[in-house]
């Protein structure tokens, strides 16, 4: 007789498992749980893994666990979706995983030889793109359309620069940066967006050259944002006033207030 979840071991895998599926079975199973679908439940797959990188910014190692189970249960979510219409169940995605980095480790996991080689720079980007034989042709056609703007900017970049279609400097990208920012100025209305779209993207090549994931960069600035906008609204509040009481001279002294205190 099979263990109802409720009785299983909650830390093994697989009672996560168990719980998810008779959260999708017909009937007795979650409505809502039901009516998902794996593009439906796309967006909380990338929602979650930014609620791990949140955490770590944070450096909330309570957070980071519970956002890490989060994703975990995204895994078995679409593994158990995909056992339903039979393409393949949970085992078979960790023995893909599995699989697939015995394989990209030969330096760790082969034999003697393989053991001593020195990896040469790109050896990952190599291995898995010698794996990627069904990928459509392209150079750039590898680097996923459903990743965040700035970091696929930044593959897209890299990609072309592994063949040699790069600025020779950082320097030339500021260039650049500056070239776009007055095309910006000067377009009109309707063109504003794709002017728009060339800025950010060349402040994602600088990115690049500086070694600077632009993701975090911009993260970090938000917070910063927030941490200095709320010094605005408490010291306001101390003088029994509100954001929408006060004015930009008054509020941008403040601002200026909270950035001395290093906020």
């Amino acid at each position: 007789m099979t263990s109802s979840p409720e009785s299983m071991d909650p830390r093994r895998i697989e009672t996560l498992r168990a719980i998810m599926k008779v959260l999708r079975t017909p009937v007795t199973g979650c409505p809502w749980d039901l009516e998902q679908s794996f593009e439906t439940i796309a967006p909380y797959t990338i929602e979650e893994a930014y609620e791990v990188a949140d955490a770590i910014a944070k450096g909330s190692r309570v957070e980071l666990r519970e956002e890490l189970g989060d994703l975990l249960l995204q895994a078995v979510y679409h593994a158990q979706m995909a056992e339903e219409e039979g393409s393949f169940c949970f085992d078979d995605v960790v023995e893909a995983i599995c699989r697939k980095l015995l394989r990209r480790h030969p330096h760790v996991f082969g034999d003697e030889l393989a053991r001593s080689v020195k990896l040469a720079k790109g050896f990952w980007e190599e291995m898995k793109g010698r794996e990627q034989k069904d990928a459509p042709a392209g150079l750039l056609s590898s680097v996923p359309k459903a990743l965040p703007g700035l970091t696929r900017a930044v593959k897209l970049q890299a990609k072309a620069a592994r063949v040699g279609f790069d600025w020779p400097s950082v320097d030339d990208v500021y260039d650049k940066i500056a070239e776009e920012v007055a095309e910006l100025r000067d377009a009109p209305q309707d063109g504003k967006t794709e002017e728009y779209g060339d800025l950010l993207f060349a402040l994602a090549n600088v990115a690049r050259h500086l070694g600077i994931d632009p993701e975090a960069a911009l993260r970090a600035t938000n917070q910063k944002f927030e941490r200095r906008f709320a010094h605005i609204e408490a010291r306001l509040a101390e003088q029994g006033k509100q954001p929408e009481n006060s004015n930009l001279s008054e509020m941008d002294k403040l601002w200026n207030e909270a950035k001395k205190l290093g906020n």
